[in-house]
């Protein structure tokens, strides 16, 4: 007798050692067995099999006989439709009587084998060509989780193909093709996508509120449920905010899908300078309600905590929202966007090698004084003659100068930015990693990967902090300490501003009994006097420069004069910024219900998880350099995977009947124009993601003979349809609408810019 472990061995085994020829009489313990032995003896002789018809016990409906038969079996029915095809199937049917039949026995309740056919009329398969057949193609499950890695990791499906093919040894034993692994994927999109976009999306939000209660997501519906917009921060971002979150960039310019909807990322920096990401959102359009309910959306999500200063493109609406939500707020210019609308607008005003990037250049980093930025200005509008619409552009511009202008930004802390570059370096992660194509799931499966990619710089430089000493070129105290104090970046910087102040001379010193004023300035080169002032009481300083108040690094011309004339060696406490040092984490962030965030609740498992796949590789490794050893292995692998199902059933049972009574709700509707408040809180019903309706793309530029050749077809067209077209019911009597050529392009119907009734949906836990 064969039961279906053995039959199942004999299935998998290429060796040929065993007989598995089907002899009548032949016993099996149950239907699956004896279909592993015929199909292990199809893939030795070189046919395919299938399960043919079988036959029930009408009363106790139990299966008294099975039919398996060669794939060639029979021949294709006739389709009605086949005139229709132009390349229709290959015909795969020859009308092959091989088979083996099988019934049970009623004493001993087995299967045995009844009948065997052997002799086939067709060609049969060659050995290197068997693990192509139909029935010998089978992803096992733990194969189907290597393809859901290789895809979450975007591995390409040749790559990945190509990659567990060598893991096994070729691809002949692999146990499926590349075409089967294409239908695999697939399938499983599909499936996850089940519940339509909406309902995918709602269902990923709802899971990472199981993972981590600190996870945050918010969407906003139209009147008809429609989901418009689209706000999330986990657990990380949420952290990161709370260390990092005084100077936010935030930027709209990175297009997800071909409907266009933007992709919004709030970014910042952390103490190592490296990009970190405090929320996103997909939204539907770029208009201020948007934009106000985003960024009220955001400051919830954050503990109604404002950042100190916030980058932006040159965007009227978000210029309307920032300070409606954010009032206290500095709201800030990115540099590099409002210089790529000068070359736009009046590059051609300015001409000679001195460009309209050298004339802005000197009004957003030289001019430090109002006045001085007031009457350059008006200065240069003079010489080069500006008039028409350059000079428009360029009224509105100084209308803004307080969000771009040195003489005014040099009043606001910054961090040391000036422009939203993180934003658009992180936009080109983004064009590495997501595709235009990809669903709802994709997006967000991919998503991840940029976050786990950026998040991983991190990781590399508090190694490299850890493991590498900072580079100490001055040997003096302070910076010393500043070596063991800041994070290398910062460290970088502070050196370098020491390193210059070894070069300033004090020109003079003005005292009025309470503060002192020291003229500061370098002995070679073009650069401007300096004045710090020190009060005698407290001994705090201020430089005109204002790189600490910007920055949060002394600059060189505050050293000069801790180090010579109040004779400090190291560097004060109040001018140590916290945000920083090497300890800028070292203080834990509450979620917005109070709760202390646990970035990682899973930390215990995933190293569990590292854990055992290192020692299992390295057993796998090892007993594969023997059969006996082999044989061991797996075995041993049998019970205790068996061991390990039972012990986790038990745990799951024990615990199913606690976990049901917390249950909490995930989702939160609040039909007002607030955020929602979380005590009310209800499941949402959303229809589906609202579509905006756009033109793909531009067309192609038509020569002159083209456009002749079009306009006569026109015209050729417009006198067919006034006599062959009837009055449209839509249109006035008398009006006739043609057909539109073959490539008409409908035009866009605007969308209304009204503000729409808003409907907010939050996560809500712990019984809130």
């Amino acid at each position: 007798m064969i039961d279906s472990e053995e039959a199942n061995n004999i299935n998998n085994d290429d060796s040929n050692e065993f007989d598995c020829t089907p002899r009548c009489g032949m016993e099996f313990d149950s239907q699956e067995a004896a279909y592993n032995l015929y199909n292990a003896y199809g893939r030795k002789v070189g046919f395919s099999i299938r399960k043919e018809r079988h036959y029930k016990n009408k009363k106790t409906n139990e299966v008294t006989s099975r039919i398996f038969a060669c794939s060639k079996e029979g021949f294709r029915l006739q389709d009605k439709r086949d005139y229709k095809i132009k390349k229709p199937r290959a015909e795969t049917r020859t009308g092959c009587h091989a088979k083996m039949v099988i019934k049970l026995n009623r004493s001993n309740g087995r299967f045995f084998v009844h009948e065997f056919e052997e002799q086939h009329n067709h060609a049969l398969q060659k050995p290197e060509c068997a693990h192509m057949l139909p029935s010998q193609r089978k992803i096992s499950d733990s194969q189907a989780a290597e393809l859901d890695l290789a895809e979450e990791s975007g591995i390409s499906l040749r790559e990945s193909y190509e990659l567990m093919a060598k893991h096994v040894g070729g691809r002949e034993s692999l146990g499926y093709t590349r075409v089967d692994q294409k239908n695999y994927l697939l399938s499983r999109r599909q499936r996850k996508m089940v519940y339509g976009e909406a309902g995918s999306l709602l269902r990923y939000f709802q899971g990472k509120t199981v993972e981590n209660p600190s996870f945050f997501y918010a969407v906003q519906l139209d009147n008809e449920e429609q989901i418009t917009n689209i706000f999330w921060a986990d657990a990380k971002m949420i952290s990161d905010y709370g260390h990092f979150g005084d100077v936010v960039s935030f930027d709209t310019t990175y297009k997800t899908n071909r409907a266009g909807r933007p992709f919004a990322v709030f970014s910042g920096l952390n103490h190592h300078r490296e990009i970190v990401v405090f929320g996103a959102a997909l939204m539907y359009d770029e208009t201020a309600p948007s934009f106000i309910w985003l960024f009220e959306t955001f400051l919830v999500a954050m503990s109604n905590k404002a950042p100190k200063t916030i980058f932006t493109d040159q965007d009227a609406a978000m210029m309307n929202a920032i300070p409606h939500v954010m009032p206290d707020t500095y709201h800030r210019l990115c540099l590099w966007h409002m210089m790529q609308n000068a070359l736009k607008n009046v590059n051609c005003v300015f001409k000679g090698n001195s460009g309209v990037r050298e004339v802005l250049k000197k009004f957003i980093d030289e001019y430090e004084d109002e006045d001085e930025f007031l009457v350059a200005w008006d200065e240069m509008l003079v010489k080069h003659n500006v008039q028409g619409k350059a000079l428009e552009w360029l009224k509105g511009i100084k209308k803004l100068r307080k969000k771009w202008a040195k003489a005014y930004v040099k009043m606001a802390w910054s961090a040391g930015m000036t422009t939203t570059g993180i934003s658009e370096s992180f936009n080109g992660r983004l064009k590495e990693y997501l595709q235009s194509d990809y669903n709802v799931v994709q997006f967000f499966m991919h998503f991840e990967r940029v976050l786990d990619d950026q998040r991983y710089k991190e990781y590399q430089a508090e190694y490299n902090l850890c493991y590498k000493n900072a580079q100490v070129k001055v040997p003096a105290m302070m910076v010393k300490q500043a070596g063991d104090t800041y994070t290398k970046a910062i460290f970088e910087e502070f050196q370098e501003q020491y390193g210059e102040s070894l070069d300033l001379r004090i020109k003079s010193t003005v005292d009025d009994g309470e503060v002192v004023v020291y003229t500061v300035f370098p002995p070679y080169g073009a650069f401007m006097e300096r004045h710090v002032r020190r009060e005698r009481d407290s001994n705090i300083i201020w430089c005109s420069c204002r790189l600490f108040e910007i920055k949060g690094i002394l600059c060189s011309h505050a050293i000069k004069i801790l180090r010579e004339v109040m004779d400090t060696l190291e560097i004060p406490s109040q001018y140590i910024l916290k945000r920083w040092t090497k300890k800028a984490r070292a203080e834990s962030i509450q979620d917005m219900h109070g709760k202390e965030i646990q970035v990682d609740p899973r930390l215990q498992q995933s190293s569990r998880f590292r854990s055992l796949c290192h020692a299992f590789t390295q057993i796998s490794s090892r007993a594969a350099e023997s059969d006996e050893t082999y044989e061991i292995a797996l075995s041993c692998a049998h019970k205790l995977g068996k061991l390990t199902e039972d012990k986790l059933s038990l745990q799951i049972n024990g615990k199913t009947e606690d976990e049901g009574e917390d249950s909490a709700p995930i989702m939160a509707l609040n039909h007002s124009n607030d955020v929602p408040n979380l005590n009310n809180a209800t499941v949402v019903q959303a229809k589906g993601l609202k579509k905006r309706e756009t033109c793909r793309g531009r067309r192609r530029l038509k020569s002159c003979l083209e456009k002749a050749i079009a306009k006569r077809k026109r015209s050729s067209n417009s006198h067919l349809s006034k006599e062959t077209c009837v009055p449209n019911e839509t249109v006035a009597a008398g009006c006739y609408i043609a057909s539109p050529p073959p490539f008409f392009c409908a035009p866009v119907m605007a969308e209304p810019r009204g503000p729409f009734p808003v409907v907010s949906t939050l996560n809500s836990v712990s019984g809130n």
